[in-house]
């Protein structure tokens, strides 16, 4: 039997099910070989000659689909159709060679399909092919590029910026947009103008809205307004006259679909539509994908197979009726210069299925497959037919007019089944208003004045980062997820309400790349580079010469900076921010000058924490702030005095705390308690600052002697207690935190006689699940949702997989837990038996 390789095990089982007996198909679990993560894998000096290692984890699916080509000598590949799965086939059979298990005479072909299908499949493996060369050579010189920038620019910030923990040739220019949109906002001065609107009424008693659009004869432009006063005579202006209908304008426009999804805009709706991350989107579109339901998720193509247009009009014209079906369907070109992932769009394989009739269980999944399916279906629609109609108000002596828009959906085309979301937009221009005619009047119900101030540009939501990442041509399709996962994990840039804002230690990061690595975090060098790269996957350029050209100046820029001191450094990055880092004050004292000690001046420092501002009296002054300024996050503030010391809030490398006093050469350590998890920082008042300060908290003394104290400890809160022939404390975690201050002796007495009849027990008693999700799907026994120490995981026999930040507990599925699983056991590199 012909042994087929795939990625993953899901998909395996899925195209085995279409390929029957006649075939054995294996997994790889991915990549099955990496550079090894140390100095040396890439040889710049020999040819950029890399040497390659099987993993730990893989060794063990190699020899599986070794000893199977023992029995038959053919041997296929089939990963997916992109670049990455170019390379998967090139390393698995480069991994099999070196182990002899393809011989002379093995038959060794490589087979791409763009949709699980039988069809899709059978056809594939009726036009085998030799593996692409030019995609392979495209892969080495990104892996490559990769390697040397992360580890030559990496030990370089781990030097000269403590607490910096990576670059990347992506990732750092990445961070840059979102550090310098960050800047953009803090560097806006809003600017007031005002508004006029009114609400009106026609003769037949029908309400709608109108705006001033022209005073005193004159129309008004956007800043024309500026302040109360002059919104109030512009008041006046409207409600002293009488107003009719100068003009009405009714003009027909239409509505095009957009085109179907390749994987950035899928990411892009996804986010904008469910809150879903790039990493989220991706995860769920590749169980889709590898159940059969969607064509391939990693392509920059919009194009669509003509049978699957044929079945997307046979399916419009069988839901909605022929109205539906355009006269001639619909063709998208790709824009991308060079589309080198899989051509074809992201599309449903059978159009006739909506979500409920594929029946998926999974939410996340669902929502995906819904969007996919009404966006290829809305792409193949006939156009929606629209009035947008203008409506002008005015007084007799044309003084003062003003202007009532909407529109009136005559034909609502592909709107029947899908919209696009927007990005940062509002449209007030869509509501549809009351039938008017010139010479109507109109009857003035209210005329009010609005405030506004011009905002400054929106943060980056992943949707949009992504949106703007392909405008600027920087990375591909396929790495927009990794590389927003990368920023975020490296804790450069954390997201609130699904909008990405950058950390200090991302922001330090960012203003030393761009001060000694400006060229290689710059947009036209990146996209450039993504371009050359490209041009390797087409057969056009020569890999090593690509790589030759970058390595030789780089190398010369990391040779330069590796001789700086870290003081050298520091100066640059504090001259070159101290706009943001020392803002005008406004009493017009200088800036710089140490808020508390009054003597000192104020300069950028590092920790492993990241960037602040100190004073330059340390330790004298031990004053910090965060350098996003001293009203920001974070800045220390006294919360009043006891016994004649004064009790600080302050921010430190571990969150916020309080203190009794101030170091000094007698007392190098002060009294000091982080604030327990739930706090609030702004609410800390100093009666609530002594009683974290008088901790820990004396309960009372154990009957058998010694006494019972509670506290918060590294893992949070809990009760401690000694017996006099015990030769160390006996700890009890608490759940809540008020437990500490609230806790009796007879609870905490009986907490402590459960955990010592219980000794090696992390909790008094068995650790009931959050959340029971029923028997494994293939090897049986019971998977749960567990609560742990160090945060959720799931468990199953002796396997405890973590829980991905972001993702609740309660929200956690089968597929989810299979999955995290199954990744686990593989890391461990030991098999698993059945439970």
């Amino acid at each position: 039997m012909p042994v087929v390789v795939v990625e993953s095990p899901a998909k395996a089982k899925t195209i085995n099910k279409y390929l029957g007996s006649d075939y054995t198909v294996l997994a790889s679990y991915g990549h099955v070989r990496d550079l090894p993560a140390k100095n040396g894998s890439v040889d710049p000096d020999n040819g950029f000659d890399m040497v390659w290692e099987v993993g730990n984890d893989s060794r063990k699916h190699v020899k599986a689909i070794a000893d199977a080509l023992k029995n038959d000598n053919e041997l296929i590949l089939a990963t997916d159709p992109d670049r990455e799965g170019e390379a998967i086939s090139w390393h698995l059979q480069e991994a099999l060679t070196k182990r002899r298990s393809i011989k002379k005479d093995t038959a060794v072909s490589r087979v791409t399909f763009n949709a699980i299908t039988k069809e899709a499949i059978t056809e594939a493996m009726q036009h085998p092919r030799q593996v692409d060369e030019d995609l392979v050579e495209a892969y080495l010189a990104r892996r490559a590029l990769d390697y040397l920038v992360g580890f030559n620019l990496s030990p370089v910030l781990w030097r000269k910026l403590p607490g910096a923990r990576s670059a990347g040739r992506v990732q750092s220019v990445c961070l840059r947009l979102i550090v310098e949109r960050e800047m953009e906002i803090e560097a806006f001065n809003p600017r007031e103008y005002w508004s006029v609107k009114a609400v009106l009424e026609t003769p037949r008693g029908q309400s709608f809205e109108a705006r001033l659009t022209t005073l005193a004869g004159k129309r008004l432009e956007k800043f024309d307004i500026e302040n109360e006063t002059q919104a109030e005579m512009a008041v006046q202006a409207v409600t002293s006259r009488d107003l009719s209908v100068l003009k009405v304008e009714a003009k027909p426009s239409t509505r095009n679909p957009s085109p179907p999804f390749m994987t950035s805009t899928l990411q892009q709706e996804a986010s904008r539509k469910f809150g879903m991350g790039a990493r989220q989107c991706m995860n769920a579109a590749q169980r889709l994908y590898e159940a059969g339901l969607i064509t391939y998720m990693r392509t920059d193509g919009i194009d669509m197979a003509p049978e699957a247009v044929a079945d997307a009009r046979g399916a419009i014209e069988t839901r909605y009726g022929k109205d539906y079906v355009p006269a001639d369907a619909r063709v998208y070109k790709n824009k991308a210069k060079n589309a080198q992932e899989a051509h074809e769009c992201i599309r449903p394989t059978d159009m006739s299925k909506s979500v409920a009739e594929a029946k998926i269980s999974e939410q996340d999944q669902q929502k995906l497959y819904d969007l996919i399916w009404k966006r290829t279906l809305a792409s193949q629609m006939q156009a929606a037919k629209l009035e947008r109609t203008s409506v002008d108000i005015g007084s007799a002596d044309g003084q003062v007019v003003l202007r009532a828009n909407g529109q009136v959906v005559l034909f609502d085309g592909f709107l029947a089944v899908y919209e696009e979301g927007r990005d940062d937009v509002v449209d007030d221009d869509d509501k549809r208003l009351p039938q008017m005619a010139e010479g109507d009047a109109a009857k003035k119900t209210s005329v009010s004045p609005e405030q506004h101030f011009t905002q400054p540009p929106p943060r980056y939501t992943e949707a949009t980062l992504v949106k703007r990442m392909e405008e600027l041509g920087i990375g591909r399709p396929s790495t927009y997820a990794s590389v927003i996962t990368t920023i975020q994990d490296r804790e450069y840039v954390r997201k609130e309400k699904n909008r990405l804002i950058p950390e200090d230690k991302g922001r330090i990061v960012t203003v030393f790349l761009l001060n000694f690595f400006r060229k290689y975090v710059g947009y036209e060098f990146t996209a450039n580079l993504e371009e050359m790269l490209d041009d390797v996957s087409a057969g056009q350029r020569d890999w090593k010469e690509v790589l030759s050209g970058f390595w030789r100046d780089f190398h010369k820029a990391i040779e330069e900076t590796s001789e700086l001191r870290i003081t050298e450094v520091l100066d640059v990055l504090d001259d070159v921010l101290a706009p943001q880092l020392y803002p005008p004050r406004e009493d017009g004292s200088d800036p710089r000058i140490c808020p508390k000690c009054g003597e000192g001046r104020l300069h950028l420092k590092t920790s492993r924490t990241g960037g602040f501002v100190g004073c330059g009296n340390y330790p004298e002054c031990t004053y910090t702030r965060p350098i996003a300024g001293e009203g920001a996050d974070g800045d220390e503030r006294v919360l009043g005095e006891d016994q004649g010391d004064e009790i600080w809030l302050k921010s430190g490398r571990f969150g916020p705390y309080v203190q009794r006093g101030e170091p000094t050469p007698e007392n190098k350590k002060p009294p000091r308690a982080s604030l327990p998890k739930g706090w609030d920082k702004d609410a800390m008042d100093l009666e609530k600052a002594l009683t974290l300060l008088s901790l820990p908290r004396e309960i009372g003394t154990h009957p058998e002697g010694g006494e019972i104290k509670s506290n918060f400890g590294r893992f949070g809160p809990y009760v401690m207690h000694q017996l006099p022939d015990e030769a160390k404390p006996v700890y009890v975690n608490l759940k809540d935190p008020d437990d500490v201050f609230q806790i009796g002796m007879n609870r905490a007495v009986e907490m402590l006689a459960e955990k010592r009849a219980n000794p090696g027990r992390g909790r008094s008693a068995a650790a009931k699940p959050l959340k029971e999700l029923g028997e494994h799907p293939s090897e049986g026994g019971p998977v749960n949702v567990m609560d742990g120490r160090y945060g959720p995981y799931v468990k199953w026999g002796k396997v405890n997989a973590t829980i991905p930040k972001g993702t609740e507990p309660a929200d956690v599925t089968m597929d989810q837990a299979v999955q995290w699983i199954a990744e686990k056991s593989a890391k461990k590199g030991k098999g698993r038996k059945k439970a």
